[in-house]
């Protein structure tokens, strides 16, 4: 069974940094293709940033500069590390996975990605 388990969320200031962390079971992260999503509610899910699984990443506009996605082979961990948080980065953020090949138009699609993780909780407080 695939299971996707994120952590690392909680509440900062403007300006300050979280690592989120999204463990996998069931699947080995370095083969398939991972993705961050956050949502607010009453908007859509949407992409963050993507990891290939030959190494190419792809951020979101609004992101670039300051969020950086790597993974830990060993932990079988994806990372999301986020810095100069912003309050519009509150959301809950999602990791993804799918065993599909995404275009790089698609890669922040979540239509994409068929197993997530449960979320975790960004606050980011002006």
């Amino acid at each position: 069974q695939v299971q996707l388990v994120e952590s690392g969320g909680g509440s900062v200031q403007t300006g300050g940094s979280l690592r989120l962390s999204c463990a996998g079971s069931g699947v080995d992260i370095g083969r398939v293709y991972m993705a961050w999503f956050r949502q607010v509610p009453g908007k859509e899910r949407e992409g963050v940033g993507s990891l290939g699984t030959d190494g190419s990443l792809r951020y979101a506009d609004f992101v670039k500069g300051r969020f950086t996605i790597s993974q830990d082979s060993a932990k079988n961990t994806l990372y999301l590390q986020m810095n100069s948080l912003k309050p519009e980065d509150t959301a809950m953020y999602y990791c993804a996975a799918t065993h599909l090949t995404p275009s790089w138009l698609n890669r922040l699609s979540r239509e994409r990605y068929n197993t997530w993780g449960q979320g975790t909780q960004v606050t980011v407080s002006s």
